[in-house]
């Protein structure tokens, strides 16, 4: 035999034992000799089923192991909870770790007989059998190394499933949002209708925001004879068309509103006698400049405005009054011009 063979056949059983013992220390169980080696020096300990042997944060200082029954490990948080049978053991980092904090509750399920070593009872073993105890060890560091990574791919999970929920719940918030906007939205012109001029009223009272000061009334002058001569296809371009004017003259913080047919108003937070009347000559300027323009089939038609500063202490259909009375006045007076309530048209 040369020396390469003869050293083939010494490594070859000294692989199987490594395999053997890696095999061994992988294994769940304890084995028949190292239960015995446990029986030696452990304490035997019966539980009725029901009982905490100990507390998720307590201090422990003691490892058990099961002969008989079988005991659930809650680690908290929504974790899986795991089950030992006989022959597993579990609180082994008592031993290892002065002032070690328990990870889990540990309750027996059914009545259970136990074996409980304390530090001192180990360290006993340890003189007596040390190599068992080191593999014993090893196998200890493997299982808190296999826990460990049990814990992260189902902490992987968790966070999967959590993104997974919180991109549902965007998805659902957003459709809410726009179910919203759609249920405050004219769906002609764009602009907010009846109900969200309702809402954004409400909105304003609950929240404490200040109401706000100015209102005008706007209403297109011969708009039935649009739609009867040329159709209520040319009709809605009209109303997308007084729409837009209103977007452009409207503030960031007011409001335009379609409340329907072909009555619109603007709401505007800050406002004087001044501004309404300016804000008024703007819509009526946009509207002149488009009725100069050739126009085969109507763009635009002449409006009448209704002027009207707002009491906060009145409700809506105060404002609506006051403004209509003002927008009727305008439509007798020949239309296509803004106008103040009766009796308010020459105050200063």
């Amino acid at each position: 035999m040369n020396s390469n063979s003869a050293a083939s056949v010494a490594v070859e059983p000294e692989s199987s034992i490594a395999r053997a013992a890696m095999a061994e220390i992988e294994h769940p169980l304890l084995s028949s000799g190292e239960l015995a080696l446990f029986a030696r020096f452990g304490r035997p300990r019966q539980v009725a089923a029901g009982e905490m042997l100990f507390r998720r944060g307590e201090s422990g200082g003691s490892m058990f192991v099961i002969i008989a029954g079988i005991v659930d490990m809650d680690f908290g948080e929504d974790l899986t909870i795991k089950y030992l049978g006989p022959g597993e053991f579990f609180g082994e980092m008592g031993l290892l770790i002065d002032g070690h904090r328990r990870n889990a509750d540990a309750r027996a399920s059914t009545d259970l007989a136990l074996l409980e070593l304390g530090q001192g009872d180990f360290q006993q073993m340890v003189e007596h059998a040390p190599a068992q105890a080191t593999l014993f060890l090893r196998r200890t560091i493997m299982r808190v190394v296999s826990s460990e990574q049990a814990l992260m791919r189902q902490l992987r999970r968790r966070n999967h499933d959590l993104e997974a929920a919180l991109d549902n719940l965007y998805c659902t918030s957003h459709l809410l949002s726009h179910t919203e906007e759609l249920v405050r939205t004219d769906e002609l012109t764009g602009l907010h209708n009846r109900r969200g001029l309702a809402l954004y009223l409400q909105e304003c009272r609950h929240l404490g925001a200040e109401l706000p000061q100015g209102l005008l009334l706007i209403d297109c002058d011969c708009f039935k004879r649009v739609n009867d001569q040329h159709g209520h296809l040319a009709g809605d371009q009209v109303l997308q068309a007084v729409a837009e004017i209103l977007r452009a003259v409207v503030p960031c913080d007011g409001l335009a509103c379609r409340l329907g047919g072909d009555e619109f108003c603007l709401l505007l937070p800050v406002a004087d006698r001044h501004t309404l009347e300016h804000t008024a000559g703007a819509i009526l300027q946009s509207v002149k400049a488009l009725l100069e323009q050739p126009q085969p089939v109507p763009r635009i038609c002449p409006v009448s405005i209704g002027l009207c500063l707002l009491d906060p202490d009145q409700d809506w259909s105060d404002w609506y009054a006051h403004a209509d009375n003002a927008l009727y006045e305008a439509k007798r007076l020949g239309g296509n011009r803004p106008q103040w309530p009766p009796g308010l048209a020459a105050a200063s």
